[in-house]
């Protein structure tokens, strides 16, 4: 996954757009491939962070979840309604959080 800024991404554009013109000349400056290469490292170490802390966030919505599952099969009759409703909202929250990484991933 790689997670490029606003800036990173127009300078990225931009040292595409003059390396593509050198190209058609036939002369690439080389420092010129290098700094869309540090670019393209400084995005993809972003993004590693980002899946990671995705990932973290997934795990703690399905803790979340199961500790609301064992809170609803042990509530008493009274507290029941709650507790299923608490169980929605964190299968709702793991839902999201699954969608998250997986178009992180993808």
């Amino acid at each position: 996954m790689e997670s490029y800024t606003p800036a990173e991404k127009r300078q990225r554009a931009k040292l595409f757009r003059k390396g593509f013109r050198q190209a058609m000349a036939d002369c690439v400056d080389p420092r010129l491939e290098a700094q869309i290469e540090r670019i393209d490292q400084r995005a993809a170490e972003r993004g590693a962070l980002e899946l990671r802390a995705l990932h973290q966030v997934q795990a703690d919505a399905r803790q979340t979840l199961a500790t609301a599952k064992a809170a609803e099969r042990t509530a008493p009759r009274t507290d029941r309604a709650a507790a299923r409703q608490a169980r929605k909202t964190a299968e709702d929250a793991v839902r999201r959080a699954e969608r998250a990484v997986q178009r992180a991933e993808n």
